[in-house]
């Protein structure tokens, strides 16, 4: 029986497309989004804006702040986000009373209305995925743990290689005037 391995030294092998974890899923990512895109329109939401309201579903009233860190944006993504879904009625956004500086995010009356048009969104995608229920939540964990795994060591990883060219790899040639 022949495995497949992933090389572990750098190679031409290294570099194929096919050999890319991020490839892999960014490309799923992309796809998940298609087929997401007319159930959402359907609603009036984009993906975005649909995953804020899955977060304002589970626990209305955050901070912008406490949405920020459970989709893992910025505020500078998040709040153009909640400005058109404020725009569109969905949710309000105040300041705290006992805190000036949070602002909280509320949903409307429209918003929590929407949540009965969007109940049959998660069925439709699975039956579109072909997997079973226990393939989809099995693949959820997967990604989540190598989510948590690598966590912010993406951001601070440097492998030391990048630091040290190769003998000879960046060697520069005389340029003839």
């Amino acid at each position: 029986m022949t495995t497949s391995r992933l090389p572990t030294d750098p190679s031409p092998e290294a570099l194929r497309l096919d050999r890319q974890l991020c490839f892999a899923l960014y490309s799923a990512s992309l796809a998940m989004t298609r087929l997401y895109k007319p159930l959402l329109d359907a609603i009036g939401l984009t993906y975005p804006q649909y995953l804020v309201m899955l977060v304002l579903w589970e626990r209305d009233g955050l901070t912008v702040s406490e949405l920020g860190e459970r989709l893992s944006l910025d505020s500078g993504t998040l709040t153009p986000l909640l400005k058109r879904l404020e725009a569109a009625g969905l949710l309000q956004r105040e300041r705290d009373a006992q805190d000036e500086r949070c602002v909280r995010v509320a949903l409307t009356r429209a918003g929590r209305a929407l949540r009965a048009r969007a109940e049959p969104i998660p069925a439709c995608l699975l039956a579109r995925s072909h997997l079973r229920p226990a393939q989809v939540q099995a693949l959820a964990r997967q990604i989540r743990a190598l989510r948590d795994q690598i966590g912010d060591r993406a951001v601070s990883a440097s492998p030391s290689f990048f630091h040290r060219p190769a003998a000879g790899a960046f060697t520069s040639r005389k340029e003839s005037p």
